[in-house]
C-alpha cells in the first residue's frame, strides 16, 4: 500500500468536522487547558507559510495535552474589523463586510488544510453583531465605573454618586482629570443634570476629552502610537501629524501599578515583561509647581530628581501645551509658531527615538524659582511630549546630559545663559553625577552636604511648606485613546444629548453599522458615520432611525466615531468560552471553569498594544465581578518569524542582459528579485516563466553557466514585496500536511527566526514515507502481536522520554529529530511489535495527526487517536543488563565479550577464561593474575 497523503488527509479532516473529535466540554471531569493563539486578522493575501508556525506550536501542545487526560479547549476565530478591509472598500466600492467573508472563508480552507485540532463550534467574529453587542456591553461598564485608590479597584459609578450626594468629593481618592473642584454634598446636590454629568465623565474609566492624537489625513483616521512606524502610518506608510481632537479615551492609567506588580504572577519570557514594565515607565519623584511672571497661571513639573532644584537653569515646554500660545511674547510669536507647526508633524515615536537632534524655540516668558526667585527662561522644545507627565520639564544642565546637550547648544543665546561644560571638568567627572548617593549641584542652599536620599526627603518637605509642590509618583502610561474615524469597527452605544453622552440600554444592544454611500470622511470632516441617513436614537422606540427625525427631545444623533481594532481583541478569549450565549458575554458557569488562558502563544510585536490592553480589560471585569480571574495569560511564548529565502537575477547596468550569479562578479550589476516559485530546488531559474511573469523580462537576454541559470539567495523578511512568499497550499498539495507541519517544526527553535528553504522539505517528507513502511507492507498492515525485544523497548521508552521532555519545553525541533533516530533504528532491528509500533503512533500524532490516525485506523483501532492515553516512560527498559567488556591482555585490548550486569567477579573470569579467544592469547600458559573490575574491564597478566 501506498503513502497517499492527499487522500488520508482529505479523509481525517473530513473525519475530525464530521465527528466533532475537538470539541470541548464546559463541565468536565477532566483537568481543564485553554490553549489559545493570537487572533488572526484574515488579509486578502491568505497564509504564507510563516503564518502556521505558533498555529502548529499550539496544536501540537493541544492534542499533546488531550493525550494526557485533560478536556481541551483549542478555539479559533477572525480579528475582522479593521484598516485594511476598509482601505479596500474605500478603493472598490465594495462592502468591508463582503471581502472579510471571502478572506475568513480563504484563511478557514487554508487552515483546515494543515489540520489544525480546533474546536471550530466556537469560532467568532468581532464584526459580527452578535459578537460586538458584548464589546459594547463591556464600553458601558466602563462608562458606568470609576477607579477608587483607597481600594484600588473599579466600582460601579452609582456608589460614587452616592458619595457626592452624602459628602461631596472632597475626601474621594479616586483616578480622574487632574483639573477637578472640590465640592460639597449641598453644592453637588445643587448642580443641574447637565452639571453632574459633567463631573462624573472627569471620574469615569471611559470619558470624552481633548486629546493629543497621532492624526493620519490620508487615512482619515487616528492611530495609535503601536501603529506607527518611523513617523508614518504602518498601514499605507501615510503621514501622521500630532492633533487635538475630542476623544473617547480608556482610563488604563489607573491600572499602571496593578499591571506593572501582575507580572510577578505569569509565566511570560522575560523580555516581554520588560517591554511593558518600560512601556507602563514607573517613576518616583516629586509635582513642582513653578510661578510664570506676569501671569497667574503656574507650570507644573515632574521630577525624580527634586535634589536638583537649585539647579534649575532653564524650563522647555512642549510645543502643544496649552500655556505656550499664552506665554509667547510677540517677539518670539513668529518663530514659536512655526517651531509648532513643524512639530505637528513628527509623531511621538520619531520624537522620543531623536536623542541626537537638539531643537528649540525661546517663548520670552520667564518662571519664578520656588525658593530662589529668580527668573527662569521658558524655552519650548520637541524633546518633551505633551503626553508624558505634564508635558514640562525643569531643565537642569550640571545634572543631566540631554538638558547640558540642550543649554549648550543655545548656550549665549536669547533666554539662555552662558553655560559651562561642567561634565568636562577634570575635578568632576561624568561618573559622579551617576552616584545617586551625592549631592553635586553647586550652590544647593539648604540642601549643601546632604546625601541624595537625604536632600530629596528635605527638598520635598521645603516644596510642601511653601505650597509648590509634594512627593509623587508618576507612570509613564498614558490613557488609551479610544475612538477611530472609521467606519469598519464597533459602534459606540452612544447618543448625545445636550452635548453630553448617553449610554444605550443592554436589553436594545447590538447597535449595528448602518449603510453609508462611500466609506471616506464627509466633506465637513465628519466621519464615515456621518454619511448615514439613519443613524439618530430613538429613546421611545428604543431603535436607530432616520437622522431627519432627530429633535433632541426624544430623538437624539449617536456617536460617529468607532471603537479601534483592539477593542474586541481585548476580551475574546472569555467569548470562546460561551460563544452561543445571548443573555451573557459567558456565563457564570463557563467562566468558572475555563477561568483564563493556559498557554498563549504569538508575537512579540503586540507586547505593548493587545496584551497591555486585554490585561487592563481582564483586571476590570474582575473588579466588577464579572470574572473571577486578574490576569487574562498565565503563559505566553512568542514564535519567531520564518524569512523568506528571496530570489536574486543580475541585470548588467544599462542592459536588458541577465547573468548568472557565478558571473556576476564579471560585470557591473544590480540584482532583481524574482518570485522565488520559478526557483527548484537547485536555484535553477525556470526562464521561460520569468519571461512569462513581468514584461520587462519577455525579450531579456540570458548568459548562462554550464547550461544553468542560477539565481542568488537573500534571507529577509517573507513578503509578496520581495516575491518570496511560499503558499502553504502548495507545500501541502506536493508534500501533505504532515510534512509541513513537521517540517516547520524541524527548522529550529520555536522563538527563533529561521529561514524558509523549501529544498530541506524532501528528508522530512522522506521521514513519512519510511515511517508508513515500518507499519504498511505491500499486502497491508505488517504489525503482529509479537513481543517486543529490549532493544525494541529501549527505543521506544527513550523516544517517550525525549518527546515528552522536548513538548514539555517547546522544544518541538529537537522531537522531530528523535522521531527520525526511532523510526531507523526500529526498522534497523526490523521490529513489527504491536506493544511498541501503537505507542509510537501517539507520540508521532500530534505532530503528524494525519498519518498517525491512519496507521492507527489501519492497525485495528476504531477510535481517533487523538484520545488515546500518551504512552508511559518506564526508566527500567533503558537500564543496561549486559556489559560489553573490553578483555585485555597485559593492559591491550584484544576482543569484547557481552556479559551479564548482574555476574559476580568470579563468575566473569570463569567465562572469560573459557572463551576460544582467550585460549588462543594464552597458547597453553596460565595467567599470572586476572583483574576482574565488574562492569567496567578484564585485565588478563600473563
Amino acid at each position: 500500500m501506498k503513502y497517499d497523503f492527499n487522500k488520508i488527509e482529505a479523509k481525517w479532516q473530513a473525519y475530525w468536522a464530521e465527528k466533532g473529535t475537538f470539541k470541548a466540554e464546559n463541565a468536565s471531569e477532566k483537568e481543564k487547558f485553554y490553549v489559545l493563539d493570537m487572533f488572526p486578522y484574515p488579509s486578502g493575501a491568505g497564509l504564507h507559510v510563516g503564518h502556521p508556525l505558533g498555529y502548529i506550536a499550539s496544536d501540537i501542545y493541544a492534542r499533546y495535552k488531550r493525550h494526557k487526560g485533560f478536556n481541551v479547549l483549542h478555539p479559533q476565530g477572525y480579528d475582522s474589523f479593521g484598516l485594511p478591509a476598509e482601505q479596500y472598500a474605500i478603493q472598490t466600492g465594495q462592502h468591508p463586510a463582503i471581502t472579510t467573508k471571502d478572506n475568513i472563508a480563504r484563511y478557514r480552507e487554508q487552515l483546515d488544510k494543515i489540520g489544525f485540532s480546533f474546536d471550530w463550534s466556537r469560532e467568532v467574529r468581532t464584526s459580527d453583531a452578535a459578537y460586538y453587542k458584548w464589546t459594547q456591553w463591556i464600553f458601558i461598564q466602563l462608562f458606568d465605573s470609576w477607579y477608587d485608590l483607597k481600594n484600588n479597584m473599579a466600582k460601579p459609578i452609582s456608589d460614587l454618586i452616592a458619595i457626592f450626594e452624602k459628602e461631596g468629593n472632597k475626601e474621594v481618592k479616586a483616578a480622574c482629570d487632574d483639573a477637578i473642584q472640590t465640592f460639597s454634598a449641598g453644592e453637588w446636590n445643587a448642580y443641574s443634570d447637565k452639571e453632574k454629568q459633567a463631573v462624573l465623565l472627569t471620574y469615569r474609566l471611559t470619558y470624552l476629552a481633548e486629546t493629543e492624537v497621532n492624526w493620519c489625513p490620508q487615512l482619515g483616521t487616528v492611530l495609535a502610537n503601536d501603529e506607527i512606524v518611523n513617523g508614518v502610518s504602518e498601514r499605507g506608510g501615510y503621514p501622521v501629524i500630532r492633533k487635538k481632537m475630542t476623544q473617547w479615551s480608556m482610563r488604563i492609567s489607573a491600572y499602571a501599578e496593578r499591571l506593572l506588580q501582575g507580572l510577578n504572577t505569569i509565566n511570560w519570557t522575560d523580555s516581554l515583561k520588560e517591554s511593558q514594565r518600560n512601556w507602563i515607565g514607573k517613576s518616583v519623584g516629586a509635582s513642582v509647581t513653578f510661578n510664570i511672571k506676569n501671569f497667574e497661571d503656574t507650570i507644573e513639573v515632574f521630577t525624580t530628581r527634586p535634589d536638583t532644584i537649585f539647579g534649575v537653569t532653564f524650563m522647555t515646554l512642549a510645543p502643544e501645551h496649552e500655556l505656550v500660545a499664552k506665554i509667547t511674547t510677540e517677539a518670539q510669536k513668529e518663530a514659536v509658531e512655526a517651531y509648532v507647526e513643524a512639530t505637528s508633524k513628527r509623531s511621538e515615536r520619531e520624537r522620543m527615538a531623536d536623542v541626537k537632534t537638539i531643537s528649540g524655540v525661546f517663548t520670552g516668558a520667564y518662571a519664578e524659582h520656588p525658593f530662589s526667585k529668580e527668573p527662569i527662561p521658558i524655552w519650548i522644545g520637541d524633546y518633551v511630549l505633551a503626553g508624558y507627565g505634564t508635558g514640562a520639564v525643569m531643565a537642569v544642565p550640571c545634572g543631566d546630559q540631554r538638558d547640558y546637550d540642550f543649554a549648550n547648544f543655545f548656550s549665549g543665546k536669547e533666554g539662555m545663559p552662558v553655560i559651562k561644560n561642567i561634565f568636562a571638568d577634570a575635578d568632576i567627572s561624568e561618573a559622579a553625577f551617576a552616584d545617586k548617593e551625592k549631592t553635586i549641584i553647586a550652590n544647593s542652599d539648604f540642601l549643601d552636604g546632604l546625601s541624595y536620599k537625604e536632600a530629596t526627603k528635605k527638598a520635598i518637605s521645603s516644596l510642601e511648606e511653601i505650597g509648590q509642590g509634594k512627593g509623587q509618583t508618576n507612570y509613564r502610561l498614558r490613557d488609551a485613546v479610544f475612538s477611530r474615524q472609521r467606519y469598519w469597527g464597533e459602534p459606540f452605544p452612544v447618543y448625545y444629548v445636550d452635548g453630553m453622552p448617553q449610554m444605550i440600554e443592554k436589553e436594545y444592544l447590538p447597535i449595528e453599522l448602518p449603510a453609508v454611500e462611500k466609506y471616506l470622511p464627509t466633506e465637513t470632516g465628519e466621519p464615515p458615520l456621518g454619511r448615514a441617513d439613519a443613524w439618530a436614537w430613538d429613546t421611545k422606540a428604543h431603535k436607530v432611525v432616520s437622522n431627519d427625525l432627530v429633535d433632541h427631545t426624544t430623538v437624539f444623533p449617536l456617536e460617529l466615531n468607532t471603537m479601534p481594532g483592539w477593542a474586541g481583541s481585548s476580551w475574546y478569549l472569555f467569548r470562546y468560552m460561551d460563544p452561543l450565549n445571548k443573555e451573557e458575554f459567558a456565563s457564570e458557569e463557563a467562566l468558572s471553569y475555563w477561568e483564563n488562558v493556559d498557554l498563549y502563544i504569538g508575537g512579540s510585536e503586540h507586547a505593548t498594544g493587545h496584551l497591555l490592553y486585554s490585561r487592563f480589560w481582564t483586571k476590570f471585569l474582575k473588579d466588577r465581578g464579572f470574572i473571577s480571574v486578574e490576569e487574562p495569560f498565565k503563559k505566553l511564548i512568542n514564535q519567531g518569524m520564518i524569512l523568506g529565502t528571496s530570489a536574486l537575477v543580475y541585470r548588467v547596468s544599462g542592459t536588458n542582459k541577465y547573468v548568472s550569479k557565478g558571473l556576476a562578479s564579471s560585470y557591473e550589476t544590480e540584482a532583481l528579485r524574482v518570485d522565488v516559485n520559478l526557483i527548484n530546488a537547485s536555484d535553477e531559474l525556470d526562464i521561460d516563466g520569468l519571461k512569462q511573469w513581468q514584461p520587462q523580462f519577455a525579450d531579456a537576454e540570458f548568459e548562462l553557466e554550464d547550461g544553468k541559470y542560477l539565481v542568488g539567495r537573500e534571507v529577509e523578511k517573507m513578503s509578496k514585496r520581495w516575491f518570496n512568499v511560499v503558499n502553504p497550499d502548495d507545500i501541502c498539495n506536493e508534500y501533505g500536511a504532515d510534512t509541513l507541519r513537521l517540517y516547520e517544526m524541524f527548522l529550529g527553535p520555536l522563538e527563533q527566526a529561521k529561514p524558509w528553504n523549501t529544498a530541506g522539505i524532501t528528508g522530512v517528507h522522506n521521514f513519512l514515507k519510511k515511517l508508513w513502511k515500518l507499519y504498511i507492507g505491500e499486502e497491508g498492515h505488517v504489525v503482529s502481536e509479537t513481543a517486543p525485544t529490549k532493544d525494541n523497548l529501549k527505543t521506544l521508552h527513550k523516544t517517550i522520554k525525549k518527546v515528552e521532555e522536548d513538548i514539555e519545553n517547546f522544544s518541538f525541533n529537537t522531537s522531530v529529530s528523535t522521531f527520525m533516530i526511532a523510526v531507523n533504528e526500529l526498522t534497523a532491528q526490523k521490529c513489527n511489535s504491536k506493544e511498541v509500533l501503537e505507542p509510537l503512533l501517539v507520540l508521532i500524532a500530534p505532530y503528524a495527526p494525519h498519518v498517525a490516525e491512519e496507521l492507527w485506523s489501519l492497525i485495528g483501532n476504531e477510535a481517533s487517536i487523538s484520545i488515546a492515553s500518551f504512552p508511559k516512560f518506564e526508566a527500567a527498559h533503558l537500564v543496561e543488563s549486559t556489559k560489553n567488556y573490553p578483555i585485555s591482555f597485559n593492559g591491550k585490548t584484544r576482543f569484547t565479550m557481552e556479559l551479564s550486569l548482574e555476574m559476580s567477579k568470579e563468575e566473569i573470569e570463569k567465562e572469560v577464561m573459557a572463551h576460544e579467544k582467550t585460549q588462543q592469547q594464552l597458547a597453553g600458559r596460565s595467567p599470572k593474575k586476572v583483574i576482574v573490575v565488574p562492569g567496567k574491564i578484564v585485565n588478563i597478566v600473563g
